[in-house]
C-alpha cells in the first residue's frame, strides 16, 4: 500500500512482546507489561509510527476463555498504554486454533491486510516485532522487516527464522536498534 497518505506502522505481537509470555492470558491478573513495552510504544508514536497489535488467541477456540473475556483483557492493555501516553492504534486477534486453517492465524496475513486497509498502512515502510518464527514470516509475507526479541519464545526461536533476521533483547532494544536507527541508504537502480 503506497497510496498517498499511507504511513508506516509497527505491528506487535502481544503475549512474549509486550506483555510477559503466561499461558492463555486473559484474567486481568495475567496482565503484566514488559519493562520497556509503553517507552518502546510511547518512542514509535513520536516518529510517527502507527502501532497495532497482531495476536494469536487460540484460547478463545480451546475454549479455555471467551471472546469477552478477551475483549475485557485487551481494554486493560489499551487503557494501561493510552495512559502511559503509548496508545495502539487498534487490536486484531486470531480466536482459532492451528488446526482450523484459516487465513487470520500468524503467520497468516488477514488480520494485518485488515489493519492495513483501516488504518492507511504503508506496508513497505512497516515493520513486524515478535517473539516467533512465525512473526517474521508474517513480516516476509507483508513485505515489511521484521525484528525477533528474545523475550517469551524469541530465545527458542532464534534457531528458526532466516539468516539476517534482526534478533533484540526486547521491544524497546527493537525499537532503538532497529526500527528507528538510521537505515541504510539504497542505490538508485
Amino acid at each position: 500500500m503506497t497510496a498517498s497518505g499511507a504511513r508506516p506502522f509497527v505491528f506487535l505481537d502481544r503475549d512474549g512482546t509486550l506483555l510477559e509470555e503466561r499461558e492463555y492470558a486473559h484474567r486481568p491478573a495475567d496482565y503484566a507489561p514488559l519493562p520497556g513495552a509503553h517507552q518502546a510504544v510511547a518512542q514509535l508514536r513520536a516518529a510517527g509510527f502507527g502501532v497495532v497489535v497482531v495476536t494469536n488467541q487460540s484460547g478463545i477456540g480451546r475454549g479455555r476463555y471467551s471472546a469477552a473475556d478477551y475483549a475485557r483483557f485487551e481494554a486493560i492493555l489499551r487503557d494501561d498504554f493510552a495512559a502511559h501516553a503509548a496508545p495502539l492504534d487498534g487490536c486484531y486477534h486470531c480466536p482459532h486454533t492451528p488446526e482450523a486453517g484459516c487465513a487470520c492465524r500468524k503467520p497468516g496475513t488477514a488480520l494485518a491486510l485488515r489493519a492495513a486497509r483501516e488504518h492507511g498502512i504503508d506496508l513497505a515502510r512497516s515493520w513486524v516485532i515478535g517473539d516467533k518464527d512465525i512473526d517474521v514470516a508474517l513480516a516476509r509475507a507483508l513485505g515489511c522487516r521484521a525484528v525477533l526479541v528474545r523475550t517469551g519464545h524469541g530465545a527458542a526461536n532464534v534457531e528458526r527464522v532466516p539468516g539476517g533476521t534482526p534478533i533484540a533483547r526486547d521491544v524497546l532494544d527493537a525499537v532503538a536498534r532497529f526500527v528507528l536507527a538510521p537505515q541504510p541508504a539504497q542505490s538508485p537502480k
